[in-house]
């Protein structure tokens, strides 16, 4: 994955199987996935930002600075970099098919934040919804639903 998140992952979560709380391992997991769909488009908007900052340290129970260290993180680095292997995985791995779900409808929430869906932005919540292995309909239900949400606060 990219070096630098790979390092605050490793910083912020040393030995995660000596931790209390598992939970914060697969909510930074989820966060650096809806920082990848931040970045689809190559271009992250103060909208975008400040949904995604607010998902995090709301949704995740993320500090304020962890948020923004991860954010400046993942921005930082370049498309062809990204491998969501190890984050996908322990995702699958210790969440249920609805939370799975869920996290797909934050991404659609979060491509959303700027006013319009990107193809690029839908092309990476394409990839990781399958890669979460929800299925098909799922994808089409959560990006439908978050489609009406944003014209209901639009």
């Amino acid at each position: 994955m990219l070096e630098a998140i790979s390092q605050f992952f490793q910083r912020t979560l040393a030995e995660p199987e000596q931790r209390e709380d598992k939970t914060l391992t697969l909510e930074l997991a989820s966060a650096a996935l809806l920082c990848e769909v931040m970045r689809a488009d190559y271009d992250a908007s103060d909208a975008e930002r400040a949904a995604l900052r607010q998902m995090l340290v709301t949704r995740y129970h993320l500090t304020d600075s962890a948020v923004e260290e991860l954010m400046a993180m993942a921005e930082e680095e370049v498309e062809d970099a990204v491998d969501h292997y190890q984050f996908v995985s322990l995702i699958k791995e210790h969440y249920h098919y609805d939370q799975r779900c869920e996290l797909v409808a934050l991404m659609w929430q979060l491509a959303w934040a700027d006013g319009s869906i990107d193809p690029l932005e839908e092309h990476r919540i394409r990839r990781l919804a399958d890669l979460l292995h929800v299925s098909h309909s799922d994808f089409i239900r959560t990006k439908l639903q978050a489609k009406e949400r944003h014209a209901d606060n639009g």
